[in-house]
């Protein structure tokens, strides 16, 4: 009965116009790379924890970002992996197609979240086990949120976004350097006017996106960063685009670091 209510309940959000849509599945343009929208380019070693992943299936292939957690493991949003036979995951590009070194993983080294819901956008989280990467200037890890600051809201505060995701709801080409965001936090109830009550829960985190800068198709599963800390990622945003001003949507790391501790030992 539980999951009959919940597709119900999905499907009146549906035809309310209140379902999101992950930046990896917009199909405005046939790309799937390129640039956050109207972002700025970054400079060499300004992320070094951006990773980019390039995912295969037997379906085609599609591009999303990642965060390096520890010397191997990468953070990336659960329907980024979802359907992946393997990824190549590049580390330490500004320019895309140049990075640093890359590997090409097997999905037999994902563990997506066994709760991960699509149609709910719930529990949107995955790692990556990755060989061990050598820290340099240009590749290094992020810092997890501490336990402590589990019940923070972050609401006010200006986070950074980055990634090669579109520049615009109708770009087509690929974005040749990393692009990054200034984005204000602004708190779940303020989220839930633009979407449904069952997609924003105390586990995903939102911000503004005036000014038509936002995350968008490529971004998915990368980083949203405060003072150098992971406190989201790239999950979800409107169905009618990524530059008509509704907020965009991330996993909350806090609700996860339990998780991602019993997964791969990474603590804060």
């Amino acid at each position: 009965m539980k999951v009959f209510l919940i597709l119900a309940l999905a499907i009146a959000s549906a035809s309310a116009g209140i379902l999101p849509v992950h930046p990896r599945d917009r199909v405005a343009a046939p790309s799937i790379s390129g640039r956050i929208t109207n972002g700025k380019n970054a400079v060499a070693d300004q992320f070094p924890y951006q990773v980019g992943l390039s995912f295969s299936s037997s379906e085609g292939g599609w591009w999303c970002g990642g965060s390096i957690i520890a010397a191997n493991w990468v953070v990336t949003a659960a329907h980024c992996t979802d359907g992946a036979s393997s990824v190549t995951a590049s580390f330490g590009a500004t320019v895309r197609t140049s990075p640093k070194f890359s590997y090409t993983i097997s999905s037999s080294d994902f563990i997506q979240h066994k709760n991960y819901l699509s149609l709910t956008v719930r529990n949107d989280i995955s790692l990556i086990k990755t060989p061990s990467i050598s820290f340099s200037a240009a590749v290094n890890k992020i810092a997890l949120p501490a336990i402590s600051s589990s019940y923070s809201t972050y609401v006010g505060q200006t986070a950074i976004a980055s990634g090669w995701g579109l520049t615009s709801d109708s770009a087509t080409a690929v974005a040749k350097n990393l692009q990054f965001a200034d984005l204000t936090v602004i708190s779940n109830a303020e989220c839930k006017k633009s979407f449904s009550s069952l997609i924003v829960t105390s586990r995903v985190i939102c911000v503004a996106s005036s000014n038509a800068i936002s995350t968008c198709q490529g971004d998915s599963g990368g980083p949203l960063a405060l003072d150098g800390t992971l406190i989201g990622i790239t999950s979800f945003g409107s169905p009618d685009g990524c530059e008509v001003g509704s907020p965009a949507a991330f996993t909350r790391v806090t609700s996860y670091l339990d998780w991602i501790k019993e997964n791969s030992g990474v603590e804060a």
